[in-house]
């Protein structure tokens, strides 16, 4: 990271405004913005936040489910301690992991967050085909633990290679939408596919 671009980070709106606002990230704006759109969390609901390091997003579904709520965070990196939620240090996809995460939700989760990203090679093709590889991972868990009429969140780098992924949220989910919200840098190309209303399949 150079000097230009911790000078420009530190100047960043959402960078301020979350450090101003003890959030851990200015990523909590973004899942705040993509909620007030879509209504994605409720009172008391069950979350699993993908991808959730350094946590910023399980603050804000900690927030928004309430203290009845069950927040259940998930990544391969450390995480600090939040109140509320539950942290497994795993990678999604690892079988082990799926099925610890299925054992502490026996009756399904109400909310799947993706806020995944691989590390940046500087290959776009490369890293548009990975970031689509773990929205994929994150739209098979969901599948697995979403009760009917749950919701799915999952960002993606927008490319060519996403509509099979986006095909699949779109048949799985009652509705489908793909948002860029505010709090995304405007050169950004992360895109979030939003699944409303989960259809299980057929038994």
């Amino acid at each position: 990271m150079t000097k230009a671009w911790r000078a420009a980070h530190r100047k960043d709106f959402y960078y301020r405004k979350a450090k101003k606002e003890h959030y851990r990230s200015r990523a909590s704006y973004k899942l705040k913005q993509l909620d007030f759109r879509y209504a994605l969390i409720e009172q008391g609901d069950v979350v699993v936040d993908l991808g959730a390091s350094p946590g910023g997003w399980s603050q804000v579904a900690v927030e928004m489910a309430g203290s009845e709520s069950k927040v259940f965070a998930v990544d391969i990196d450390r995480f600090a301690p939040i109140e509320g939620v539950t942290f497994i240090r795993g990678d999604i996809r690892d079988a082990s992991v799926v099925d610890r995460l299925l054992d502490l939700v026996p009756e399904g989760a109400d909310v799947v967050l993706s806020d995944m990203s691989p590390n940046i090679s500087g290959n776009y093709s490369y890293d548009h085909a990975r970031s689509v590889e773990l929205c994929e991972h994150a739209l098979a868990f969901a599948v697995e633990v979403l009760k009917p009429g749950g919701n799915f969140v999952a960002k993606m780098f927008s490319g060519d290679m996403g509509k099979p992924f986006t095909d699949d949220v779109r048949r799985r989910f009652g509705e489908f939408h793909t948002n860029h919200p505010r709090a995304s840098r405007a050169a950004s190309s992360e895109v979030y596919v939003i699944g409303l209303g989960f259809r299980p399949p057929r038994r």
